[in-house]
């Protein structure tokens, strides 16, 4: 049986990692699953930080995608794609080592709170 500390450990988790799965509606569906199933309100924080950073990467690949059809974004496609990468697994390194802290994202507009 699980402890809360490691069910709250897995959970966090999850939530950051489901950007992985950004092709699919699922990706959304975790966190949002989650953020309304727990009732721990360290998970729900995570779920509604990583449901921000979806809709971050959502509203910047866009914004790059205009800009390659204006045939400037091109270089801007490597870094989105790096953005997409490294911070969840940087969200999910972190939640991991510390599972009382909430993750927070850099560089995000924050749609919930």
């Amino acid at each position: 049986m699980a402890t809360d500390f490691d069910k709250r450990k897995i959970l966090s988790a999850l939530c950051h990692g489901a950007i992985f799965f950004s092709a699919s509606v699922v990706s959304v569906g975790i966190p949002i699953a989650i953020l309304l199933v727990s009732d721990d309100q360290v998970v729900k924080d995570n779920a509604k930080e990583s449901l921000n950073f979806h809709f971050n990467v959502w509203l910047y690949g866009i914004i790059v995608a205009f800009l390659c059809l204006l045939l400037i974004g091109w270089l801007l496609v490597p870094i989105l794609f790096l953005f997409n990468l490294i911070l969840p697994i940087l969200a999910i390194v972190k939640v991991l080592d510390d599972p009382y802290q909430v993750y927070h994202y850099p560089f995000i507009f924050r749609l919930l709170k």
